[in-house]
């Protein structure tokens, strides 16, 4: 399982604002690249979020299905991503000072990525992971404070 933790300049509350808004997911997860739908239901246990991986002409069509939400500390997904398979993420993010500590795990646990030992896999995962939550952290630290509201445009 591959772990990451990150210092963010904002409240608990600002990063679920982000995880909240499906319509983001492509701009802080790395490899998603468009959204195509997001459930009604978004970030409810069971709903899902419609997304492509890939660079164009090479996407593949998949989703990302809510687990678990419990506001404004932990956030459970199982985000496919096939044909390498599907992985459980868990966010936890608590107070730290002024702002957070944000942690992602990552495991796969479908499909090829869940074969392959994890002495390769974890590394290519925390480097993957350090990056979704430096996006994520730009994201949540600029609409707390006072970016631009994306989900007026």
């Amino acid at each position: 399982m591959s772990l990451n933790v990150r210092a963010m300049a904002c409240s608990p509350s600002a990063v679920f604002d982000v995880l909240a808004d499906g319509w983001l997911y492509p701009a802080w997860v790395v490899g998603a690249s468009r959204m195509r739908d997001v459930d009604a239901a978004w970030p409810g246990e069971g709903s899902r979020l419609e997304h492509s991986v890939g660079v164009w002409p090479a996407l593949i069509d998949d989703e990302t299905v809510s687990l678990e939400w419990s506001p404004p500390h932990r956030a459970v997904m199982r985000a496919k991503g096939w044909p390498i398979g599907e992985a459980r993420v868990a966010i936890d993010v608590r107070r730290h000072g002024g702002g957070c500590l944000v942690r992602i795990q990552e495991e796969a646990v479908e499909g090829p990525g869940s074969w392959v030992p994890r002495v390769f896999v974890d590394p290519i995962l925390y480097l993957r992971n350090r990056e979704t939550l430096l996006r994520l952290a730009f994201l949540a630290e600029g609409r707390q404070q006072g970016g631009p509201d994306l989900s007026s445009m």
